[in-house]
Parts: C-alpha cells; sequence; structure tokens
C-alpha cells in the first residue's frame, strides 16, 4: 500500500479544504462518503474501499483526529511531515 497524498483547496489565500487520496485506490469513483469525525468525511468506491478522506476545515484538523480515521479505514497513517501542509495551510 503507498502513502497518501494531500491536496489543499485554497480560496482567496486560504486553505478551505484538503483531499487526502488514498494510494492505488485514488483512480477509484466515489460511490459513497460517511463523516468519521467532524470535518473528516471518507469517501467509498462501490465495492467498499475507502479511497480518500475529505479534510472540511484543513485549520482545525488534528494529525491524530486524521490518522485514527486513517487507521479505521485500513490506510496508511500520515508521518508528521506529511501532515504540515495543512499546519502552514
Amino acid at each position: 500500500m503507498t502513502h497518501p497524498s494531500i491536496e489543499i483547496t485554497y480560496r482567496s489565500g486560504r486553505a478551505v479544504a484538503a483531499y487526502i487520496s488514498l494510494g492505488e485506490r485514488s483512480a477509484a469513483r466515489c460511490h459513497a462518503t460517511r463523516e468519521a469525525a467532524p470535518g473528516l468525511i471518507v469517501d467509498y468506491a462501490r465495492n467498499g474501499r475507502a479511497i480518500g478522506l475529505e479534510v472540511a476545515v484543513p485549520r482545525t484538523a488534528t494529525l491524530a483526529a486524521v490518522n485514527r480515521v486513517l487507521r479505521a479505514v485500513g490506510a496508511n497513517p500520515l508521518r508528521r511531515v506529511d501532515f504540515a501542509p495543512l499546519r502552514v495551510a
């Protein structure tokens, strides 16, 4: 399994959302979503596998909360260095 990648969306210079693609499964289309924790929404493929995690409010997200969700869906957790762009966003 590969490490997740993060894409941050900015509006007027401020981070308004972030999306964590979960490795090779990111090519799948979203079939369903579920809020796993406040502000953390998991996208699922038709087969039920998690394909991504939306961070609805990046400035309030914590590495611990994101990693809890990632582990719960069977994805590799983020390293502190991977999460750093959300801290400065």
